[in-house]
Formats: C-alpha cells, structure tokens, sequence
C-alpha cells in the first residue's frame, strides 16, 4: 500500500489538533483516537489519515448493523486493512435486531451507541467520524428544506459530546471526491454503500440536486454551516446564562422582559422539559423539534395557554409554568 501525500497527513494532523483545542480536550500527551470505519471510501480514508498522523495511538470499529448480508464481510475487509496498519480493531454488533418504522433513525441511534459505549471501554480522547463537506452541504440544504431554526442550520457539528464521548469530525473541510483519490492512490480497499444511491432517502435526492446544479459549492456551503454553529454556539451559551440568572424552578416567575424571540423560544423550551421533570409528566410527548411557536405566539400576546401537559401563564413580563389540570371526562 503506497503511503499517503506528506501535505494530507499534516493538513490532518493540525485540523485534528485545532479540534481537540476547540472542544477544550485538556490533554498530558499524544491523544489516543478512535475511529469508526464503516469500509467506505470517506472512512477509509478517515483511518489511513489517522493512523499516519498518529502512529500507535489510534484504534477502530466498525458496527455491522446486521441490516446487510454484505456488511460481516465488510467489517472483516476494515479488519484486514487495520492489520496490516497495526491499528487494533472491533467488530460492533447490537444485542437486538433493528427493525420497526424509520429504519435509518434507529440504525443511527444504535450505531452511536455502540461506537461510544466502545469509545469508554478504550479510553480515547475522542471518537473521530467522516463526515465531510459535501456531507454538510447535503444536511444543511435538506435542514433549510425543513424550515429549521439555528440549531438545526448548524448542521454537523466539528466537535460535540455523545455518550459522555468527545464526537470529532475532522474531515468537515474536505471534499468526498479528494478523499476517495487518496485512497485510490494509497491502493486501499473500499466498498460502496448501495444504500447512498436509493432515492427513497432525502439525503440521496438532495446530492442528486447538488451535482445536477454545478452553481453551488458545497465548500462554500459547509463554510456558512460553520459560520451558523459559531452563531449557535453565541446564543446558545447567552441562553444558558440567563437560564442560571431567571429560573428558579416551576411555579416561579421566569422573567423574560425585554429579550428577542429567539431567546424566549429556547428559555420557553428548556422550562418546559424543566417543569415536565420536575412533575414526572410523560404524556404527551414532548421534544426539542416539537413545534412551539402557537404558544410562543400566545404568550406574546398575553394570554396563557397549555402545552405539552403544561400550563404557562403570564404574569406582567414573567411566565409561571404548572402542570396542566387533567382534562375531565364526559
């Protein structure tokens, strides 16, 4: 296997490290990576890159979802090129047959899973991905198709924490198809996902639209997901200031005079999931994508209204959040 270009091994070396100061991972030494190689091109590529940048300190696993025939074959194939790299590998397996609606949802929850609970018991600094740029262009077009907020127009996030495991994605700033000629030229092994070729699935419509429209970037698309997570990130941490200031628990006021919108949608949000804890309230359900602003609107308005098994009341420029009375029977 023919080694990859000095320049791409050091492009990666400092794009991880940026990374890893970024997310403040307080470090004594040389960071011990793991990296989640699916026998894909952009992973491949993800664990050639890693293990050249960081010789010794890098170990891999792939999860067969069992959804495949194909996809033990595939583990063993990552196993193979991990050997002869001198990573150590593991084949990631769940306890129980995926299956039920939204397939590719319970897929992904069960692969996070596994690669962090795997991520734990190796002790890594962080768990590296490879999403890349075009991965971001793809989700930041299909979010804004979705009418997101500036969470969701974040999109990939470079660094965030899942399972108690550090996510890296180091390869934001990379293209799919210069990872896929790294690997080509390194002489790797690589399979093809069939399943990024069916168009019952949004993400393979929206990069059907990106290559039959030459006229957008997707470099230049992940650069203003990137420049909407640094806003995400503002906000985000603002909000978390006022929440320690105002709430002081259900039942008391949270003040909310005088702030924009956007910080009343995300204190409104968090006192609701607040108050839902505090009075065990289970149904209905309620998540950070549930639609909220008829109640904002209500709100602003003056008036009080019930949601997801809460009652909110204004008072002056305060809302008190109770549990909603049961609803009575006729």
């Amino acid at each position: 296997m023919a080694p990859l270009p000095a320049a791409a091994v050091a492009r990666f070396a400092d794009e991880l490290r940026r990374g890893l100061a970024r997310a403040d991972a307080a470090l004594t030494g040389a960071p011990r990576l793991g990296v989640a190689v699916s026998g894909g091109p952009d992973s491949v590529a993800l664990l050639l890159l890693a293990a050249a940048a960081f010789p010794g300190a890098v170990v891999a696993a792939t999860v067969d979802h069992r959804l495949r025939p194909a996809g033990a074959e595939e583990a063993a194939m990552v196993a193979t090129l991990c050997a002869r790299l001198g990573v150590a590998h593991a084949t990631l397996v769940p306890d129980a047959p995926i299956a039920g609606s939204s397939l590719q949802r319970r897929a992904r929850a069960a692969r996070y899973a596994l690669l962090t609970d795997w991520a734990a018991r190796e002790r890594v600094d962080a768990l590296l991905t490879a999403h890349h740029a075009d991965d971001q262009a793809e989700t930041l077009l299909m979010r804004l198709n979705r009418a997101s907020g500036l969470a969701g127009l974040s999109a990939i996030r470079a660094a965030r924490r899942e399972g108690g495991a550090l996510l890296l994605r180091p390869l934001l700033a990379w293209r799919r198809a210069e990872l896929r000629a790294l690997v080509e030229a390194a002489g790797a092994r690589f399979v093809d996902d069939p399943s990024n070729r069916d168009p019952r699935h949004d993400r393979t419509r929206v990069r059907a639209l990106l290559a039959a429209a030459p006229a957008l970037d997707p470099a230049a698309l992940a650069a203003s997901a990137a420049f909407l997570a640094e806003a995400e990130e503002v906000i985000a941490r603002l909000t978390e200031r006022l929440w320690i200031e105002q709430w002081r628990g259900p039942d008391r006021p949270l003040a909310v005079t005088g702030q924009p919108r956007e910080l009343r949608r995300r204190l409104l949000r968090r006192a609701l999931h607040a108050t839902r804890a505090r009075h065990a309230i289970e149904l209905p359900a309620f998540t950070d994508s549930s639609n909220i602003e008829p109640l904002l609107d209500a709100l602003e308005a003056r008036r009080g209204a019930t949601h997801a098994g809460v009652k909110v009341e204004v008072h002056e420029e305060s809302w008190i959040f109770r549990p909603a009375p049961p609803r009575r029977s006729l």
